[in-house]
């Protein structure tokens, strides 16, 4: 499953040199995750109703060129690695045929207590696995 979704560069996201400062690519890649996992119907408000969460282990960003004000920059999002605790979403940021970024996503699904926990089979969703060719 590949998701994409689009957002425009906002001038309060930009640096003094005029690009999006980098911190907020996690924002966009935030943003894109969630429509991922709405799009592959995870109920992300339910897991966190019901005591779990889905916490950022760890991001790893290749910023590859500058996002300026007004871009109009397209995410897309889709899982790498999964396995019965956590797994890998890559994201690409592109600007046309422009590659603007590119992330590895690890995440852990996690108890109350945000201890890493099998995910249930309620939350354990197709989606979340890597297609296979």
């Amino acid at each position: 499953m590949i998701c994409e979704c689009t957002l425009t560069v906002r001038t309060y996201e930009c640096d003094s040199y005029g690009h999006v400062n980098n911190a907020n690519y996690l924002n966009y890649l935030e943003y894109a995750r969630y429509e991922l996992l709405k799009d592959m119907k995870f109920d992300y408000p339910g897991a966190i109703a019901a005591g779990y969460g889905v916490y950022v282990a760890r991001v790893e960003i290749d910023y590859k060129r500058p996002a300026v004000v007004d871009d109009v920059l397209v995410i897309r999002s889709w899982p790498e690695k999964k396995g019965s605790v956590s797994g890998v979403i890559v994201q690409e940021i592109k600007r046309g045929d422009d590659l603007v970024a590119k992330a590895k996503v690890t995440w852990a699904f996690v108890d109350g207590k945000g201890q890493p926990v099998k995910i249930p089979s309620q939350w354990d969703v197709p989606g979340l696995r890597p297609e296979t060719n």
